[in-house]
């Protein structure tokens, strides 16, 4: 065991065994459900708006907006859409969110959540308190649009910081964001997306630090670039609280990428019952519109 594993491994398991009331796996009797969704960010390149800014418009297609994805997720058999935050109008306002959840009601999909761009590991002030109005915000717009979960980032610990203090730090406005999360009752799950979360015995000492029910894994089974990213997805399944699929792994040291085996990222979800979103986040560079919709048609069977 390394340093890093080791320090969070001892020193936040302690934490969670004497001042918090530490979350075990999720209990779920089996076998579970899993239904598909498809995330936005596949079509990152195609949207009106990224991150507040207008994208470029790209030759091929027309830019969308949020409605467009919705409307793509219908007519293309998909049941769930992930509505990636980065993409909505710069004004976006709770009567843009209805109009979303209207038209989403009507075609018949469901919202199975959202993703931010966050980071929880600064010290107490203002980026920190811009942090958690940033969350509290889109917790809200997620109640609006009936969406149950958010997918958030832990982050790396600033230049200058100890690793140690970036994940008290993290540890601290995750909770914050999940008092607040709970009163709308949207799950926050923190993805192994780097940072502080490179690995998963990392990642899951803060879930078991956290002292909420809506705490939780946002499981991606392209993030792990250690030397067996399967055998580390394998343990932070049994904390899952939502999926998303990438369709390349990179392992560590590779010097390229390599496709994922998904019969097996299925049967390691399958393994601990889980059950809910399993949602392709499609990121190759290829055409989405062509790609995608081959993907979907290859999924439904396998989550059958």
């Amino acid at each position: 065991m390394n340093t890093r594993r080791q320090f969070l491994t001892t020193s936040l398991g302690a934490l969670g065994a004497s001042s918090l009331s530490a979350i075990e796996p999720i209990k779920r009797s089996g076998p579970g459900k899993m239904e598909l969704g498809v995330a936005a960010y596949g079509f990152r390149e195609y949207f009106e708006w990224s991150r507040d800014k207008k994208n470029k418009p790209k030759d091929g297609h027309a830019q969308i907006t949020i409605l467009d994805f919705v409307n793509w997720c219908a007519d293309n058999g998909v049941p769930g859409a992930e509505l990636t935050s980065y993409f909505f109008p710069p004004d976006c306002d709770a009567a843009y969110c209805e109009k979303v959840r209207a038209l989403a009601d009507k075609r018949g999909v469901r919202i199975t959540g959202s993703a931010i761009g966050n980071t929880y590991t600064n010290p107490p002030g203002e980026k920190r308190d811009a942090e958690l109005a940033y969350t509290k915000k889109w917790v809200d717009f997620c109640a609006i649009m009936g969406a149950p979960h958010i997918r958030v980032f832990a982050g790396a610990a600033p230049k200058g910081m100890s690793l140690e203090d970036g994940v008290k730090n993290c540890i601290e406005t995750y909770q914050m964001a999940l008092d607040y999360a709970a009163t709308k009752k949207i799950y926050l799950g923190i993805e192994n997306h780097g940072g502080i979360v490179a690995e998963p015995e990392q990642l899951i000492a803060i879930i078991k630090a956290a002292k909420s029910e809506y705490a939780g894994i946002n499981f991606d089974s392209g993030n792990f670039h250690t030397e067996d990213p399967y055998a580390d997805l394998a343990k932070i399944a049994p904390y899952t609280v939502n999926v998303q699929l990438k369709v390349d792994i990179k392992r560590k040291g590779a010097a390229k990428e390599e496709p994922s085996d998904i019969p097996r990222v299925i049967k390691i979800l399958r393994d601990v019952n889980y059950s809910g979103w399993f949602t392709l986040e499609y990121e190759r560079s290829d055409d989405p519109f062509v790609s995608i919709p081959e993907v979907v048609k290859t999924l439904k069977p396998l989550l059958a």
